[in-house]
């Protein structure tokens, strides 16, 4: 099982460095506020000295720069460990089949899979295979079918087998369309990252982003 494993350690380091520099920048900043707000205080007009609304206005604003700063640390650091949590729980994945959008049959010897979505209930879906080169090798129909997803077989030809095969899906409820998603099957091989985001490498040598899985069957 190869799982591309997530190296944290310079992350790691360059993160606690950037909070210490946001801590030491917002700590410097409020010393400087309120050493500020004491000297005003000191040499204000006793005939016309400082509002208490203005002095809170301040003294929040300078809080809230402040808290804003701790958040957008906490929140960075969060997001790694978020990842690498991720990446671990994705390598109990592997040897799972997922669906996701797309139009290719999976073949496994002489059976091909495939799977879609129906956004209402169906009287009647037709689906067609077709071949690398366009013609419609066969046609598969069903009726009475409700929303939501489902999964269909062909035995494939002998001529056919380890051909490019595709399949489109239509259907109808009476006499209006139906929208439907064409839903592909793989097995995923292994987990890695992609984009700071997990991604599932699957048996067809393709890399699919984990937001990206319909569903997992």
């Amino acid at each position: 099982m190869a799982i591309e494993t997530v190296n944290n350690t310079s992350t790691t380091g360059t993160s606690a460095s950037s909070s210490s520099l946001t801590a030491t920048s917002a700590a410097e900043a409020s010393d400087r506020f309120l050493k500020l707000l004491v000297t005003q205080m000191k040499n204000q007009d006793p005939l016309n000295p400082l509002d208490n609304a203005e002095v809170t206005s301040q003294m929040a604003q300078i809080s809230t720069v402040t808290g804003i700063e701790n958040l957008n640390s906490t929140v960075s650091g969060l997001n790694a460990q978020f990842l690498q949590l991720q990446t671990m729980q994705g390598a109990a994945l592997v040897g799972h089949d997922v669906a996701f959008e797309g139009n290719t049959l999976r073949q496994s010897g002489a059976v091909g899979d495939a799977g879609f979505e129906l956004s209402s209930a169906s009287d009647k879906v037709k689906v067609e295979i077709t071949g690398a080169d366009g013609t419609v090798l066969d046609t598969l129909e069903f009726k009475g079918l409700a929303a939501g997803r489902h999964d269909f077989t062909w035995d494939i030809p002998t001529a056919r087998q380890g051909d490019d095969l595709t399949f489109k899906v239509t259907a109808t409820a009476g006499t209006a369309d139906v929208k439907t998603m064409s839903l592909q099957h793989e097995t995923i091989r292994a987990v890695s990252t992609l984009d700071n985001t997990l991604a599932l490498e699957l048996g067809n040598g393709e890399r699919l982003a984990y937001d990206a899985v319909w569903a997992f069957l």
